[in-house]
């Protein structure tokens, strides 16, 4: 079982090797057990049902609150030349019996299903199909204590009691310790097991800049977009009237970008997600509604233009940049107005205490002036024992000072003030303003008046939030924001205690800029050939009315870019293809790169040749792919292409006589036509890819 788990993972998927966790997490569901998945964002959980599901012989369920997010997955695994379709209120009736019909008849590996509509369809033809494992997706949604509750997921454990001999697996991105027990009592999993994989997406740069006025975040916006020219990237606003703000100044600066909220009709929604998904839309500014089904693998940047709720949704959000795993970056901007007008929300809610808890949270790691991965990856149980080095306050660590008179200046005009004034008004005391506020109450009047005018607005800000971070101030939110002195505070103000502050950091995104040009670029001959890829995978992309990544992603396209595979073997050992995209696609992708080859430099040892000379030497074919690390199927492929260039290699010792017959039986039978795929089905996959490439060569040469 173990042997075709990894046959499946590079024929059907085309990687060579599990990620930590998935190998694991599929051997317990091949044995019937329940498991509880906690993976990351583009952390590569859809694997760990979808191998299962074609390893049994029926049908499995996946249940997603995601119509988008269920479209994507099962064109991706069409692709793969997988049997799947989806269930839900996006289809019209003829297809929703369509579906029923291939269900009932044993034509279906992945069944995709909405919550609302399994519930509906339990009792009815569902109780007709061979279920052999059913998938929770997006599980946190069944917890009151998760920050995106569904009151449908919670019908599910039902239908879990109903099958208690299959396997069920519960999946979600974030989930914190309340909410996993939760999930497990309210799925009802028996003895299930808890897999976590590391959350350390190392790929994703993170800076956060805090307190920026509306004009120069726009500017800085407009500044980043422009050096990231054609990526695609989501920007996260609080509003939808924020969203439509955005879009309209960055359209007017000449960029492809559309907003989406809740409050457009759901055709609108449905095009503006589309064009996104196909590239036809570069940039999205979206309110947090946005992103959920989205499984878009090169979203190269995620600004948040305001402060999120909390760090669950702020880590799920930032997850949708980088899912193929090349560098991508974030942003997050934030200003205290966020944090009020939250706090507000929040008050009239459920769980008041827990929203106001984990958005104090969120504050805290805005505010940090430690590194930031080590805080994010904390909050969900995590530690990172070094720096991440990829993060704003890493690549710019801040200096310290000694900061008590400038803390006591602060104080005093606090306490002067009576302790019932903002930030705002105390900054403008400090710093001699001559507002109408500040005439109305007389405060041109205090001693404090006018001390710290040789600190500007922005520096005065980041000191009093961080005065408050170090406990020497409140801000009392449910008292128009005044700032109150605490006992510790008093003792500073007093000079029983000493204060040292940071020094303010500027952005560092030049200096970021250049380390990811550094990491992402390659030599230009290299990104002339990606860009042309590029151009194929969009054309094919939109003959088959399909999103440009199901094709294949950048990840792919670079390896292409770098390792320059002319041969179908070669091609094969790229990862991301498997058998079926190579047959499909492999040709016209490699018609351009040899066209490229032919006008640049020609490398040195092909790769076949390689083989052929361990093979002269004497090796089997197993010795040759240990010592090569290939697959015994790509060494196959290589031995049947030198056979049929004419070389000295004798291909009947590995492949006999009676498979060599039962092979040219089904390649006649399917007008012999020289595709792989079609006769390992016809064989009922008895008969490896390895064995059928060696066949058909000796049929085709020997006639």
């Amino acid at each position: 079982m173990k042997k075709q788990t990894h046959t499946v993972l590079k024929n059907v998927f085309g990687y060579e090797n599990f990620r930590p966790l998935q190998e694991e997490i599929i051997n317990r569901t091949i044995d019937g057990k329940d498991s509880f998945v906690l993976m990351p964002t583009g952390g590569g959980k859809s694997i760990c049902f979808q191998i299962p599901a074609l390893v049994f012989d029926g049908i499995t369920i996946v249940v997603s609150p995601l119509i988008s997010l269920m479209k994507d997955q099962v064109q991706a695994l069409k692709s793969n030349g997988i049997k799947a379709d989806f269930f839900n209120s996006s289809i019209s009736p003829q297809e929703e019996n369509e579906v029923i019909n291939r269900a009932i008849k044993g034509d279906l590996q992945l069944l995709y299903l909405s919550p609302e509509k399994l519930i509906s369809v339990r009792n009815t033809w569902l109780k007709q199909l061979n279920i052999k494992l059913v998938a929770i997706d997006e599980a946190h949604c069944v917890s009151m204590w998760g920050h995106d509750f569904r009151p449908e997921y919670t019908q599910l454990k039902v239908f879990r009691n109903s099958l208690p001999q299959v396997p069920f697996m519960a999946l979600t991105a974030t989930a914190d310790k309340s909410a996993r027990k939760d999930i497990e009592e309210q799925l009802g999993l028996t003895n299930s097991k808890l897999f976590i994989s590391s959350f350390d997406r190392k790929n994703l740069s993170i800076e956060v800049r805090g307190q920026v006025q509306k004009k120069k975040k726009l500017q800085e916006i407009v500044n980043f977009i422009e050096r990231r020219k054609n990526e695609s990237g989501i920007i996260y606003c609080l509003s939808r009237k924020n969203t439509e703000e955005v879009t309209s100044y960055l359209k007017a600066e000449g960029h492809s970008v559309a907003f989406y909220h809740a409050g457009m009709n759901h055709e609108e929604r449905e095009k503006t997600q589309t064009d996104f998904i196909n590239d036809d839309t570069k940039i999205i500014v979206a309110t947090i509604a946005f992103g959920m089904g989205i499984d878009k693998s090169n979203v190269r940047f995620v600004i948040h233009y305001n402060l999120p709720k909390n760090l669950e949704g702020y880590y799920q959000e930032i997850g949708r940049a980088g899912r193929d795993g090349l560098p991508s970056e974030t942003l997050l901007y934030y200003n205290m107005r966020d944090f009020v007008l939250y706090s507000q929300f929040a008050d009239g809610g459920a769980n008041s205490v827990m929203q106001k808890e984990k958005l104090n949270r969120m504050l805290q790691f805005a505010e940090a002036k430690s590194c930031r991965r080590k805080i994010l990856l904390s909050y969900f149980g995590e530690h990172l024992t070094d720096n991440c080095g990829n993060c704003d306050v890493c690549e710019n660590p801040p200096k310290d000072f000694e900061g008590t008179i400038l803390t006591q200046k602060a104080l005093s005009g606090i306490a002067r003030m009576g302790q019932t004034d903002g930030i705002t008004m105390l900054i403008n005391v400090l710093r001699g303003s001559n507002n109408a506020d500040i005439h109305t109450k007389q405060y041109f009047n205090l001693k404090t008046y006018g001390i710290g005018k040789d600190v500007s607005f922005f520096d005065w800000r980041d000191y009093v939030i961080q005065m408050a971070n170090q406990g020497l101030i409140e801000i009392m939110y449910a008292e128009s924001s005044a700032l109150k002195i605490t006992p510790i505070g008093w003792e500073v103000l007093k000079g029983d205690k000493t204060i040292r502050l940071t020094v303010p950091t500027s952005p560092s995104d030049k200096k970021k800029q250049q380390k990811v040009a550094k990491i992402t670029t390659g030599n230009d001959t290299n990104k002339d050939l990606f860009t042309e890829l590029k151009k194929i995978r969009y054309a094919i992309s939109k003959e088959e009315k399909v999103p440009a990544y199901i094709i294949f992603n950048d990840k792919s396209l670079k390896l292409m870019a770098s390792q320059l595979p002319v041969t179908e073997n070669e091609f094969l050992a790229i990862s991301g293809v498997g058998m079926n995209k190579m047959e499909k696609y492999g040709e016209e992708f490699m018609q351009v790169i040899r066209k490229f080859k032919s006008v640049s430099k020609p490398r040195k040892t092909p790769t076949t040749d390689k083989t052929f000379i361990l093979y002269k030497e004497g090796l089997s074919a197993t010795e040759i792919a240990e010592k090569r690390s290939l697959s015994i199927t790509t060494i196959f492929s290589h031995l049947s292409q030198l056979y049929s260039e004419g070389k000295e290699v004798e291909l009947e010792k590995y492949v006999t006589k009676e498979i060599v017959d039962k092979v040219r039986i089904a390649f006649n039978k399917l007008d012999r036509k020289v595709e792989l795929k079609p006769i390992y089905e016809k064989l009922n996959e008895e008969v490896s890819y390895g064995e059928i490439r060696l066949s058909v060569t000796l049929i085709l040469k020997n006639e």
